[in-house]
């Protein structure tokens, strides 16, 4: 069986996959956690982990912070979007 499918496979399509697929350093803003993972995500900055240079993607909010993985009722607004909305609208309160 696994030979048949070694006949009947397709190759991949040449020039539609992108070249620059590498690791990539992800730091969520709001804990400092940093995780690596595969993207083709353009990034200005680099970092430093374990003695290797990753480039940088800066993140708000990742798995690592939001409620919704973490358990956690309160999200950490670091930015302060949140303050700001509730004093823009809080003339509307009845």
């Amino acid at each position: 069986m696994h030979t048949e499918f070694l006949k009947n496979r397709k190759e991949m399509k040449a020039g539609i996959h992108p070249e620059n697929y590498r690791l990539v350093a992800f730091k969520d803003m709001s804990n400092n956690e940093i995780f690596l993972t595969k993207s083709t995500a353009e990034a200005k900055e680099t970092i430093d982990v374990d003695g290797v240079e990753y480039p940088l993607i800066k993140l708000e909010i990742s798995r690592t912070s939001h409620p919704f993985y973490t358990g956690k009722k309160k999200l950490v607004d670091t930015a302060g979007r949140i303050d700001k909305f509730k004093n823009k609208y809080s003339k509307f309160k009845k």
